[in-house]
């Protein structure tokens, strides 16, 4: 029998944090939900085991998520004609593909069949950048489809924020928004009701401004009888640089450690040793050990199953590696996600002791198994007890009868919107960059939002437009009939795959200088590490070799250092989000409409839409 919670452990967002002088300035006492005890019997014996069941990035994938975001490696081939143990490998992906809540509730429902004690978990990122069956809907079918696969915990990630923190708020503790009833192409409640979240969402390292009261609890104790553990729930600390600023306007968003840490005597001193961190941070594996058939090394793409204990590392640079050295030794495990990736690996806490991470990928397509066996007398984990497994949701088992319900009544609900044609492409529009970072579905959304008659309002129409590239979610697919429309056809939910963000287009005034500074940015400050190319609208065009910026031009003549140039992006990158700074300098900043309405009204207007030479951007 799975532990759940009763409806009286719910504890509503906002509790107001005090205790000690550290713990203060972070999270407190109030800030908790705590589960009730499930009605059956403390197991014999002085241990027993404990199953956590976890994952991560969920994004609204309702259905089985298509084509390569339906693929996960789970082998390695040696390139034909391959003899050397320095030749080149080949990924094996899984054939029939994996994901989709149906299945992943009848895995859960299944590892949960022989273990009595079970927590479902995850960690963040379960709403947001959604595909349009639940996007259509403020993702309420997403909290509903997770309430019926019986999640217990979860803490928020950055995209848990992209409507907005109050809206967050909304979807843990339930009601309905006035949308208009279908404008802007959603649609809350459309069945009059949206009851929230059954689970904890959790939030401890994000205040509100000037007090030190959470947004939503800070941590949840689940209690088993004897055995009490507690989940502390984060997101990353840069979350502000990855988000809309005005949905996160007032609040603070702490640091991942420091906030862990000072809870830590907090709920020891509630009698609770056992102690798990959900964390919205994480990892990338690097290259992985496999072996040949003769039993040759060869350095490849990580599998599914990547694990540190047989042949996988993680890169030094992965965030979560300095977050997991700096937590307290009394936290027992890490579960983590943002990343998109897969893999289960111990790091050293600042004991020296081994500490489980691990992470789930992403879109359902995984769920780490974790076993952890609870000691009644220490009333606590025994660290060396903890193992984990990250494992395939394969679609060769049964579909889950709630979920397949609750697909069925969404797809039904957001037919008229998901099926509208919208336009024609002649060929696939993608995301394959040339040399520079230029992809043709970046020009053409480019070309949509420097297009947009909402963003001129009292000011001159803009000359530039500028996309962030990671807000560009899918490609448009020249065979692709979701609803039966004529190859080439695009309809407004294939469009709404590229952009899931309901982004309003902004415009804005910024000199010359400012603009060359911006695409300095793309490879300096945040983005040092790895470049973020923002693409460019037509007429625009720049070179640049390494990290040094060559030639900008406008319509073929520089750009002038002192001149203004009107300017649309979106409000993302308009708040200064993806290392992108420069953009709180503008001047005479002016929202105008959706920036999914602008793409599919040009893509009306410009059909049959043909992609052009990837001439804008240019690597020297």
């Amino acid at each position: 029998m799975h532990m759940r919670k009763t409806s009286t452990a719910r504890l509503a967002g906002g509790a107001v944090i005090a205790a000690t002088a550290v713990a203060l300035a972070l999270v407190g006492p109030g800030s908790a939900a705590t589960a009730v005890s499930d009605d059956k019997k403390t197991p014999p014996g002085q241990q027993f085991d404990i199953q956590l069941l976890s994952f991560n990035d969920f994004h609204g994938n309702l259905e089985p998520p298509a084509g390569s975001s339906g693929r996960l490696v789970i082998d390695h081939l040696l390139a034909p004609g391959a003899t050397r143990p320095t030749d080149v490998t080949t990924d094996t992906l899984t054939p029939a593909g994996v994901g989709g809540v149906e299945y992943l509730a009848t895995h859960l429902a299944q590892a949960r069949e022989s273990n009595h004690w079970s927590l479902t978990v995850a960690a963040g990122d379960l709403i947001g950048a959604s595909p349009l069956l639940s996007g259509a809907f403020h993702d309420e079918p997403t909290i509903e489809a997770l309430n019926a696969l019986k999640l217990d915990v979860s803490a928020v990630g950055n995209h848990e924020f992209d409507e907005g923190y109050v809206e967050l708020q909304r979807m843990a503790n339930g009601g309905c928004i006035d949308d208009g009833d279908g404008a802007n192409n959603q649609n809350s409640c459309p069945d009059r009701k949206f009851r929230g979240a059954d689970f904890d969402y959790l939030a401890a390292n994000v205040v509100k401004a000037g007090t030190n009261e959470t947004i939503l609890p800070a941590y949840t104790i689940k209690k088993m009888k004897s055995a009490k553990i507690a989940f502390i729930g984060m997101t990353l600390k840069d979350t502000p640089d990855i988000v809309t600023a005005s949905g996160i306007a007032g609040l603070e968003f702490k640091d991942e450690v420091a906030t862990a840490n000072a809870l830590v005597p907090e709920l020891k001193a509630k009698g609770v040793n056992a102690i798990v961190v959900l964390i919205h941070q994480g990892g990338v594996p690097g290259q992985q050990t496999w072996y040949d058939q003769n039993n040759n090394p060869y350095q490849v793409n990580p599998s599914y199953d990547a694990a540190c204990a047989n042949g996988a590392q993680l890169d030094p640079t992965s965030p979560i590696i300095p977050i997991a050295q700096g937590l307290d030794p009394a936290i027992d495990m890490i579960i983590s996600g943002h990343t998109h990736q897969p893999y289960v690996c111990s790091i050293k806490d600042p004991a020296g002791q081994d500490r489980m991470v691990t992470s789930a990928s992403s879109f359902g397509r995984l769920y780490t198994d974790t076993t952890l066996t609870y000691d009644k007398k220490a009333d606590d984990i025994i660290r060396t007890s903890v193992k984990s497994a990250n494992v395939l949701v394969t679609r060769d088992v049964a579909k889950d009868k709630a979920e397949t319900e609750l697909i069925a009544k969404y797809k039904t609900l957001v037919a008229p919107i998901a099926s509208k044609v919208i336009g024609q492409i002649s060929s696939d529009i993608n995301r394959a960059a040339n040399p520079g970072g230029e992809t043709a579905l970046g020009d053409l959304i480019a070309d949509a939002q420097l297009a947009d008659p909402s963003v001129v309002g009292p000011y001159a129409p803009p000359v530039i437009a500028l996309m962030n590239p990671g807000g560009i979610r899918a490609d448009l697919t020249y065979s692709a009939s979701s609803w039966g429309e004529a190859p080439g056809a695009v309809t407004f939910e294939e469009a709404f795959t590229v952009q899931p963000f309901n982004n309003y287009l902004v415009s804005l005034d910024l000199t010359g200088a400012q603009i060359k500074q911006l695409l300095n940015q793309q490879w300096s400050g945040a983005n040092a590490s790895a470049k973020k190319i923002l693409q460019v609208s037509a007429g625009f065009a720049y070179s640049y070799s390494g990290t040094t910026l060559g030639a900008v031009t406008l319509n073929g003549q520089p750009l002038a250092d002192t001149t203004v140039y009107r300017v649309v992006t979106n409000n993302f990158l308009a708040g200064g989000g993806d290392g992108f700074p420069t953009f709180l300098q503008a001047q005479n900043v002016y929202y105008g409409g959706l920036d999914i309405d602008a793409f599919a009204a040009y893509l009306t207007a410009h059909s049959p839409y043909a992609p052009g030479a990837l001439n804008r951007i240019t690597l020297q």
